[in-house]
């Protein structure tokens, strides 16, 4: 059934980064009978999609959607639902130019990593910002076409936590493209676990290694779990209930967790890895094939600085940061050893017994 139709929102969806997430869910949404509009800045990629549709590729759908795509410069209109699906350090130019086409009553839900709802907050409004939390497989390929890697866990939610009427059509919406998709009253708990998850793959993509191989290498948890430990710390103290997904439990990074339960968890988001045909991070990829910046400063770094306001040092959280960086200036190899210098940057006194 069309989500419109079903409650108050109306008229085409708008996907507004047509890259990995974004091709994937608005196919989803085109394939349920949704109707679709994309923006996206590559000028190749618009072309493709309106001459060719949108083709997404692998292990879960084959198929090729028809919707109409448009440069931010040319689009006209406004609209009810508006999904922001841009890498984080753009959400700032993407919510500014967005926001002439976001209806009065209209919504804007970031399909990002991060906390991006914050800074989308502040340019369309609270109470136009909808939290969405996603962990499944993608990446975009060639101009039109999009890889659709990988199952993960789906979750939205009012970032008050109210139920809405609003959110009970938008959770319904989501379920079009992933039936267990959550509705939640905690999605600030789901997007900090997804900060400290997010830390670790950022650590991952320090080598050439896969992200289940890393997660499974003995050698290297205890630096994985010292930076996994330093940013839940940092949402322990700013008063965060951080929510699990996917076989990653934050409680097992939280001050105090005992080891087993840390490689317990270890163990759980190597067979999720392992399901997936997306072996590396998209961080990776935009290292080692598309050589271009990652989303480290958007993503990790406002731990480093949020840490810093509470009183938390996050000594490895910032030398990870600072090694991406080497990484994106051609200054450093991506290899395994990397983790090994990481480990140097280990406190005597971990962040849990501060």
């Amino acid at each position: 059934m069309n989500a419109g139709m079903a409650g108050g929102m109306t008229g085409p969806i708008l996907i507004w980064g047509a890259g990995a997430i974004g091709g994937t869910l608005g196919a989803a949404f085109i394939r349920a009978g949704h109707a679709v509009t994309f923006v996206d800045s590559d000028v190749s990629h618009v072309k493709a999609i309106n001459a060719e549709g949108l083709r997404i590729v692998g292990p879960i759908l084959q198929d090729t959607v028809k919707a109409p795509a448009f440069l931010a410069t040319a689009l006209a209109g406004r609209f009810e639902r508006i999904f922001l699906c841009v890498k984080a350090h753009h959400t700032r130019a993407a919510a500014t130019a967005l926001l002439p086409h976001l209806a009065d009553h209209g919504c804007v839900v970031s399909a990002q990593n991060g906390l991006n709802e914050i800074t989308i907050a502040e340019i369309v409004g609270k109470e136009r910002t909808v939290g969405c939390f996603v962990n499944f497989g993608a990446d975009y390929l060639e101009p039109g076409v999009v890889h659709y890697s990988g199952h993960g866990a789906v979750v939205i939610g009012e970032l008050d936590g109210k139920r809405t009427a609003r959110i009970e059509e938008l959770h319904r919406l989501m379920q079009d493209f992933e039936p267990k998709a959550v509705l939640t009253d905690n999605i600030w708990g789901f997007l900090w676990g997804k900060m400290i998850y997010g830390a670790l793959l950022f650590a991952t993509a320090l080598t050439d290694d896969a992200i289940a191989d890393v997660f499974a290498d003995r050698r290297y948890r205890p630096v994985l779990a010292a930076v996994g430990l330093e940013v839940g710390a940092v949402a322990k103290a700013n008063g965060v209930r951080a929510e699990a997904f996917d076989g990653f439990d934050p409680s097992a990074f939280a001050p105090g967790s005992p080891t087993a339960a840390t490689d317990r968890s270890f163990d759980e988001m190597v067979v999720h890895n392992r399901r997936s045909a997306k072996s590396h991070t998209g961080i990776w990829r935009d290292l080692a094939i598309r050589k271009r910046k990652t989303e480290v400063d958007a993503q990790i770094f406002p731990i480093v600085e949020i840490g810093r306001k509470l009183g938390i040092a996050t000594p490895l959280t910032a030398r990870t940061v600072e090694m991406i960086h080497e990484i994106e200036d051609g200054k450093r190899q991506l290899v395994l050893s990397n983790l090994d210098e990481l480990a140097e940057a280990m406190p005597s006194t971990p962040a849990s017994a501060r």
